[in-house]
């Protein structure tokens, strides 16, 4: 029987995994249709059905939630990147059809219907949850004793009561140290949509299973999601009004810059339509100067279209991982339009996010009082770590011998669960 369940609950996918005393570990895995999958997107879907004064509000999540939108989009909100909001004092809730939703009604709708599907893959459930958090949180000003509070709060109403919360590149560290033939100092870097998290532990090799020091920890807000804002700010903003200007008691203004930036991040796109400054712009658009373009904005927001740009953005995104360039066309700005983008244009624009990657990884292994010659593996993991400039970064610091990857989208729910096992689990937990 399965001694603990490790919840990996990502900004852009989340994972379970189970493990038991004899350290089999293995991700919860769920069926939808004829196709099995272990990591579901993190993004909620909420409609009304049935007749006036009777109406009820359902909720769809993972898949599910994304099939339900595509077949009816006019009827749904949609959101995703829902974890980007757990650290903001500024998110206080949205509201859908009619009702304020917290992060915490967010993360327990989204965390029971996945459990729903899990079924008796869950059975019985076990007594311990191991939680993923992010070394830092996303956000310019992220309250990470807020988010752990909220985390809490959503956890413990799904019944759990025994709850730890570990980094999430420590626990990546445990699934990889589980391949370790000697002893050894191994540097974590995950990458996922929301944060990128590095890690320092030293394992010694012996007994029946690998002994741990943690050394350091360390990271930034930064990843997936800031790459793809990095597109939608070169490629689609200027398509739809960024830079446009609107006429006010005969001076001639450029139009709020905060509107395009919270256009262009996903977990903003989600709840755009409901906010003040985007019912001032709809009613100011006889004003614009540039109407067809901001009417292009408006449409994209009020007919929810975020989850097809953020899919053309990803898509083409991982594209230029193994291409030099990509088309990105998206339809909604018009049928014609489509941009091609080069691989080096897109380092280009992610070359002040790089280095702030760097930064906070020298400063990871400063804490830990070792050079790179100290540390004998490298693992990159997290959808992140697929970029080729990332990888570059890496190979030519650390040398591509010392590189290892695999599982870059189980690995951290796997070695949540492996800790939860453990009898000196505490040892790994963060307070909170």
């Amino acid at each position: 029987m399965a001694r603990a369940l490790g919840l990996d609950f990502g900004t852009t996918n989340t994972v379970l995994a189970m493990a038991d005393a004899g350290a089999r570990v293995h991700p919860v895995s769920f069926n939808r249709g004829d196709e099995v999958v272990e990591n579901l997107r993190t993004a909620l879907c909420f409609w009304k059905h049935g007749r006036a004064k009777a109406e009820t509000v359902t909720v769809e999540a993972g898949p599910w939630a994304i099939a339900q939108y595509i077949d009816h989009p006019m009827d749904c909100r949609f959101l995703q990147s829902m974890k980007s909001f757990a650290a903001s004092r500024h998110f206080q809730g949205t509201f859908i059809h009619a009702r304020n939703y917290s992060f915490e009604d967010l993360m327990t709708a989204f965390l029971r219907r996945l459990e729903a599907y899990a079924g008796e893959r869950l059975a019985p459930r076990p007594g311990r949850l191991v939680v993923g958090r992010p070394v830092e949180f996303v956000g310019a000003a992220p309250d990470a004793e807020l988010a752990m509070a909220r985390y809490d709060t959503a956890l413990r109403r799904l019944g759990f009561e025994d709850i730890l919360y570990v980094y999430e590149p420590v626990a990546a560290a445990f699934y990889y140290a589980q391949t370790l033939q000697r002893s050894a100092t191994i540097l974590v870097a995950d990458f996922g949509g929301g944060t990128t998290d590095y890690s320092l532990i030293r394992f010694e090799v012996g007994g029946d299973r690998p002994e741990a020091q943690p050394l350091a920890r360390g990271g930034v807000g930064i990843a997936g999601d800031t790459f793809d804002y990095r597109i939608i700010d070169n490629v689609i903003l200027p398509a739809i009004g960024k830079g446009s200007h609107f006429k006010s008691m005969g001076r001639t203004l450029e139009l709020p810059g905060s509107l395009f930036a919270n256009f262009a991040r996903w977990n903003l796109l989600s709840v755009l339509k409901t906010s003040k400054e985007f019912r001032e712009l709809t009613r100011t658009l006889h004003l614009c100067v540039e109407p067809d373009k901001i009417q292009k904005f408006i449409d994209i927001v009020e007919y929810d279209e975020g989850y097809p740009l953020y899919k053309a953005v990803s898509d083409a995104k991982a594209r230029l991982s193994t291409a030099e360039e990509t088309e990105l066309r998206f339809a909604p700005i018009g049928e014609d339009f489509s941009v091609t983008i080069r691989r080096a244009d897109f380092e280009t624009w992610i070359a002040d996010d790089l280095e702030k990657m760097r930064v906070a990884l020298d400063r990871t292994i400063a804490e830990a009082g070792l050079d790179d010659g100290a540390i004998d593996k490298v693992f990159l993991t997290g959808g992140t770590s697929f970029v080729p400039a990332i990888r570059r970064m890496f190979t030519e610091r650390f040398g591509a011998g010392r590189i290892e990857s695999g599982d870059e989208l189980l690995s951290i729910a796997n070695g949540l669960a492996l800790i939860g096992e453990r009898d000196d689990a505490a040892k790994w937990a963060v307070a909170t």
